[in-house]
Order: C-alpha cells, then sequence, then structure tokens
C-alpha cells in the first residue's frame, strides 16, 4: 500500500494552525515568530514533508493566465462573473482560461490539476454543489498560486472571496412577502455544504422572525439545486392541507422548476402565490409572468475577484486574506403580489 504523503493540511491539524500559516512558517516569512517558524519545521521534517511535486514543478514563470472554475458554462450568472474577471484581467494584459466543473467535485479536482499544469499565475474558483471537501484546494497553497473564491466560497480564514449580503437578501424577500399579504412563505434551500444554503437559509429564518411569522418546517424543503428536486418539493409544498401562499428558492434554476410545476397544478401567480427568484438569472424577464427577484451584482463580483487575485499575483510579500462582501437588490416584477 502506498504511503499517503504528507500535505500542509496534515501539518496545520497537528499544530491547531491554519495552513496558510503553516505555508509562511516554512518560508521563514517574517509575519511569523521565530519559536512558530521552528515549531512548524521541526514537525515537517520530522513527519517527512516534502512539497507536492506536480503543484512546485510546473509553475516559476510568468504566463500572464489566470483560470477560472464555474460550475456550469451555460447559467448567465456566471457568464456575467467572467465577464468582469475579463474586464478586469485584460486591462493588466493576462488572458482568462475558463472551466467548468459541471457541479462534480471530481471535475472541480481535475480542473485544479489541469490549470496548475497549464501554468496559471492565479486560480478564480466558484465550489460546485457536491463539493464538501476542500482539501484539494492545498496544492495551490503548496506552490503558491494565488487562489480567491466567489459566490460559493470556503476557507474564508485562509483564502481572499467575494460573495454578496446573502442573509439580507434572503431578509428582504420575506420582508416583500410579508409587506404584499404573504403569512405562509415557503423556502427552497440548497445543500448544506455550501455556504450560499447556510446563509440564505439564515436569512430566511430572520425575516421571519422580524415579521414575527413562526418558521413551520413544513415550509422549509430542500431543493439541492436540482430542477426534479426542486419539482418534487414544489409537489409537497403544494398538497399540504395549508399549502405556501408565497415561495422563494436558492437560485433561479430551482424557482424556474417551481413555476412550472406550480402551473401545471392550475394555480396562478401571484393570485394564489407569489414567488421570488434569487439571482436575476437574465431569463427572469421572459418567463410569464416576469419573476421579481434579487439582482445579484455579478458583473461587479467578477471584476472584484479579478482585482482581489491580480492584486496577491502583482504583490512582492504575501497580502493578508480579505472578504469583499456586494449588496444586491430586490427588483420587483409581476410574480409577487401587488399592494
Amino acid at each position: 500500500m502506498t504511503k499517503k504523503q504528507i500535505s500542509l493540511k496534515d501539518l496545520a491539524k497537528a499544530l491547531n494552525i491554519s495552513v496558510s500559516t503553516v505555508s509562511r512558517a516554512l518560508k521563514n516569512h517574517p509575519d511569523i515568530s521565530l519559536p512558530m517558524a521552528q515549531k512548524v519545521q521541526e514537525l515537517a521534517k520530522s513527519l517527512k514533508y516534502s512539497p507536492n511535486p506536480l503543484a512546485m514543478g510546473l509553475l516559476r514563470r510568468q504566463t500572464k493566465t489566470i483560470g477560472v472554475i464555474v460550475p456550469d458554462l451555460v447559467t448567465h450568472f456566471f457568464s456575467s462573473v467572467v465577464s468582469g474577471i475579463e474586464d478586469i484581467a485584460s486591462k493588466h494584459g493576462y488572458y482568462v482560461v475558463v472551466t467548468s466543473s459541471n457541479e462534480s467535485y471530481e471535475k472541480e479536482k481535475a480542473c485544479i490539476e489541469n490549470l496548475v499544469h497549464q501554468r496559471v499565475e492565479g486560480i478564480i474558483a466558484c465550489v460546485s454543489r457536491t463539493t464538501a471537501d476542500f482539501g484539494h484546494y492545498d496544492m495551490l497553497q503548496e506552490a503558491g498560486i494565488p487562489l480567491v473564491f466567489f459566490d460559493r466560497v470556503c476557507r474564508t480564514d485562509e483564502f481572499s472571496s467575494v460573495i454578496v449580503d446573502n442573509v439580507e437578501a434572503a431578509k428582504q424577500i420575506v420582508a416583500h412577502f410579508y409587506e404584499t399579504g404573504c403569512r405562509r412563505i415557503a423556502y427552497l434551500s440548497g445543500p448544506e455544504n455550501l455556504s450560499i444554503s447556510r446563509e440564505r437559509l439564515s436569512g430566511y429564518k430572520l425575516g421571519l422572525e422580524t415579521c414575527k411569522l413562526p418558521l413551520n418546517s413544513q415550509l422549509l424543503e430542500s431543493s439541492e439545486m436540482d430542477m426534479h428536486k426542486a419539482a418534487e418539493a414544489v409537489k409537497r409544498l403544494l398538497a399540504l392541507p395549508e399549502p405556501p401562499d408565497a415561495l422563494f428558492g436558492i437560485n433561479d434554476m430551482v424557482v424556474f422548476a417551481a413555476l412550472k410545476e406550480i402551473k401545471r397544478h392550475k394555480l396562478r401567480i401571484p393570485d394564489d402565490i407569489s414567488v421570488v427568484g434569487f439571482t436575476d438569472d437574465f431569463h427572469a424577464n421572459f418567463v410569464e409572468p416576469e419573476l421579481t427577484a434579487v439582482v445579484h451584482p455579478t458583473f461587479e463580483m467578477g471584476q472584484e475577484a479579478a482585482s482581489l487575485l491580480l492584486a496577491q499575483t502583482l504583490a512582492e510579500e504575501e497580502l493578508p486574506v480579505k472578504q469583499v462582501k456586494l449588496s444586491t437588490k430586490l427588483v420587483v416584477r409581476d410574480s409577487t403580489r401587488k399592494i
């Protein structure tokens, strides 16, 4: 049996410190105290740690290229983010290589390896809906390749990221429903492993609390960000003795599935049930009725992510981790009731 290679993450876990601290300690970074650096280096030596040869052997030359990993290549949300990335990258003379994980954890890992092989100088990533273990990003730390997350993020104590205020956005949706007379507000949540799922669920609960509405577990369904599971969830909601009079979901793909199922039940939107989307996908303007939705500043999100990455790439020393939180806007259209 092949012995498992010791990683930065293993060293960090043994010492109860962050991976970034271990990485800097091994390089004798001035931000790390001498006793800590010695402690890390002694442990690394005792465990026979050696840097990942794949990552370390491939870099060390400028390519003026940055890699991007998105969950899919067809959603307007991600294409708009990529446009923002390209806008900033081109102004600095950088090229962008875009890859897709197809919402697959295994494909996401392969994307990282492929981008490292292409000698990108940095990577901007949005994790897939099936990614629950984030250890594959250790390779980038070991190679000193800058990494920035956007939208669906992880390990925010180690990597910079760009997100929107998901909690406030979900609260705003609940408040809008309440102000238009809705009282049984249902929510189609996403996978628990995703940051956006946890934050938007928190916002939903806080919104109910603010409006002094009870949290009814029957009105909270998981969609797993899958159209078929979302449709099944909506069937269950509509079959309740007291079905919801309002519904929103973690993203527009889920909400589009909900719209289809609601119409299949011969219900009128918004007269029988109000509906709100969460990313204002390009197609929100082309469904019937037009979809009230939370507008994400997707182009700006891409610009911010690229700016963070290039700042790290061009810096002569390691920069502190930075988290950027952007605001959203609720655009009211025809899918919610008018007062």
